[in-house]
């Protein structure tokens, strides 16, 4: 083991201990000097301060902005339900007037209750292109009740011929001033309406006047169809549409 040898200085009395940071006076001896061994470990001293710092050699620094993040979905799934979700149905709007009667672009969008009997006639009417595997497609009330159309009635100029008791059997689809059609599935420029002898407001599908049949007694009954060969449900364009299978009593019924 290596020796150095330095230099110690021997103060005498213990006021000379507690004031080793000052220079001696001029004029006064210094005090003796004596060698002391002293033994040193193997390594100098770390320049940089006590102890010493973990070898780091093949570490490399990950600068903060390479720093790994958890992932966050939150945003991400609501921008995704925000696309999905889908878009309020725009308001109708005006798309023709017949006086006092407006006929709306389309369906409502609030709930219309239409009126339980067939005769009364309603200020709302809502007119409804409907599916049927027999006869095609063809046009109910907001309450799915089929409507009809009469060979001996005409379009051009629109007129309707059933009065009395042809009315009673068949009753007209009737509107009240101020008047609302809302169609669902038909093109609002071919609807109106007709005024009937009684001077009643009857509505037509391209100048054709419309009507119920008594004998239909829940949603979606055609007992109407081809009756007499004059009677058929209306389709959304005004037109007959096809026969139904089988022919019809005179009640409706097969």
């Amino acid at each position: 083991m290596r020796k150095i040898y330095v230099t110690a200085v021997l103060a005498t009395g213990l006021a000379a201990l507690s004031a080793c940071g000052n220079q001696t006076p001029n004029g006064e001896a210094g005090p003796a000097r004596v060698p002391v061994a002293v033994q040193a470990s193997q390594a100098p001293p770390n320049p940089l301060g006590p102890g010493e710092l973990p070898d780091l050699a093949g570490v490399e620094e990950i600068p903060p902005s390479a720093e790994v993040l958890p992932a966050t979905t939150e945003p991400a799934a609501a921008e995704e339900e925000a696309a999905e979700a889908p878009e309020p149905a725009a308001s109708p709007t005006v798309a023709k007037r017949q006086k006092w009667v407006k006929i709306f672009s389309g369906p409502s969008q609030q709930d219309i209750t239409p009126p339980k009997s067939r005769t009364a006639g309603s200020k709302t009417v809502e007119l409804n292109a409907t599916e049927n595997e027999q006869i095609g497609t063809y046009v109910a009330d907001g309450a799915g009740r089929t409507l009809y159309r009469f060979d001996n009635d005409s379009n051009k100029p629109p007129k309707s011929v059933c009065n009395g008791d042809c009315a009673t059997a068949w009753p007209p689809l009737l509107i009240k001033s101020p008047g609302k059609i809302f169609p669902d599935g038909l093109d609002p420029k071919i609807l109106g309406y007709v005024e009937r002898a009684d001077g009643t407001c009857q509505v037509t599908i391209n100048g054709w006047p419309v009507y119920y049949f008594v004998a239909d007694a829940k949603p979606g009954d055609i007992n109407g169809q081809g009756l007499n060969g004059k009677w058929f449900a209306i389709k959304p364009d005004g037109g007959k549409t096809a026969a139904a299978p089988g022919p019809l009593s005179s009640s409706g019924t097969k």
